[in-house]
């Protein structure tokens, strides 16, 4: 008897760690095919060829009439955001990646909750990992004014090697014709003008014009994944005339469609590089086929720049696995700048003043390999010209991190880093 009860124990057992590696598999691996060869060179940035290839080959096609408004941290951000809310006379979508309880969690509930009781179609899709410090409290005013909610891969039995893809886009849409995208959640560190270490550093771009309608329907990706109900009609898709001269393009990932999508967009954007790529990034691990493409844009003559945080940083492991992949470029002549005051959650890439890309995604695996993302691609130089002088103000506030000061970091800093480096496939 004893020998059946331990027979049974060991199948117990050997069942539930069978359920464990799979698990760790699903969540851990990166999916789809990496991306293993550097692109070859065929044209230049101001190629017609390339623009049409990134509206073609990559992305949906690039649309003229467009204009964007940059808002430089929460005192600009939020205020535009919650008005955007207030006007809203026939539909909001609103999908985001951190949405945490405080005041301003509450100013965002208070006004979906206002307009949602006042008849208008409010749909709120957040993921589940980044709304977990969301009160209840906050949660139930919304469902109980006729918010739609659905959060993103909520935890279900059916789809559990799903938990490692989360949705890190950043999108608010209002009647279909106003847009928002950036790297801003709802959260108290986003608040105020990055004045101190409690409140970050972060941009988010205020979008009108036929672009909004590709932004509506990167929404609708995940709204379907999460809801099962398909949007559509005027009131979600109106017909946008042209408002500005801005030529654009809504680009998104996802490891359900397009997992390498991102990074592809960025390496493309790399290659075509002929003088200057400038860099914003709050977590930079790129890994060794971005690498390589940056060094060969360096021995060509590109100008590289890149702001990192510095000392105040939320990911300790991200900032020493980041580290341990600066060697190269900066041998290579790449200047890379450490943010002073506080932590630089920005997200956005200039490359030869004319085109940018900024959103939600960071130049790491995560962002590349599995997360949803979502960028705005503008190839505007006044739009570029902006984005380059809130770069360089930012500059202003960091401190150069050397080749040489690289080479001669303590044992401990590079042992960290090596142990860091082990998880820069989940970072």
């Amino acid at each position: 008897m004893k020998d059946k009860k331990k027979v049974i124990l060991w199948f117990v057992a050997g069942f539930a760690a069978a359920l464990v590696l799979t698990f760790l598999v699903l969540n851990l691996s990166l999916g789809e095919k990496k991306i293993e060869r550097q692109l070859a060179r065929h044209y230049g940035s101001g190629d017609a060829q390339f623009q049409y290839e990134m509206g073609t080959l990559l992305g949906p096609p690039i649309l003229d009439g467009n204009k964007t408004q940059t808002l430089v941290n929460g005192d600009q951000i939020f205020p535009s955001m919650l008005q955007a809310i207030a006007a809203a006379r026939e539909t909001i979508t609103f999908e985001s990646y951190i949405y945490w309880s405080g005041d301003i969690g509450k100013a965002f509930a208070d006004a979906l909750a206002e307009r949602a009781r006042a008849g208008i179609k409010v749909n709120v899709l957040l993921d589940w990992a980044g709304s977990a410090k969301m009160e209840d409290s906050l949660l139930e005013q919304l469902k109980s004014s006729g918010v739609k909610f659905q959060r993103f891969h909520e935890p279900k039995w059916y789809h559990l090697g799903r938990l490692n893809n989360r949705t890190h886009r950043k999108l608010l849409v209002v009647d279909g014709r106003v847009g928002f995208t950036g790297g801003v959640g709802i959260a108290p560190l986003w608040t105020g003008n990055a004045q101190d270490s409690e409140h970050w550093r972060d941009n988010h771009y205020r979008v009108e014009g036929p672009v909004v309608g590709q932004m509506q329907a990167v929404f609708l990706d995940n709204w379907i994944k999460a809801s099962g109900e398909v949007l559509h009609g005027p009131t979600y898709f109106p017909r946008l005339q042209k408002v500005g001269d801005q030529s654009a393009h809504m680009f998104s990932s996802s490891p359900t469609g397009g997992a390498e999508s991102m990074q592809l967009m960025y390496l493309m954007a790399i290659t075509a590089a002929d003088r200057t790529i400038d860099l914003a990034s709050a977590y930079f691990v790129p890994n060794e086929i971005t690498r390589s493409t940056m060094v060969k844009a360096l021995k060509r003559g590109v100008k590289i720049r890149i702001i990192v945080p510095g000392p105040f940083t939320d990911a300790d492991t991200v900032a020493n696995a980041s580290k341990a992949t600066w060697g190269e470029l900066l041998d290579a002549g790449a200047k890379i700048y450490e943010y002073q005051p506080t932590m630089y959650h920005c997200k956005v890439m200039v490359v030869d003043g004319s085109i940018s890309s900024v959103g939600s995604t960071n130049f790491d695996q995560r962002s590349f390999s599995l997360n949803d993302e979502a960028n705005l691609n503008l190839y505007d130089q006044g739009f570029a010209r902006e984005q380059t002088r809130i770069f360089e103000q930012d500059l202003a506030r960091s401190r150069e991190y050397t080749a040489a000061e690289w080479h001669s970091r303590p044992l401990w800093d590079k042992a960290k880093e090596r142990f860091a480096s082990l998880f820069s496939s989940q970072l």
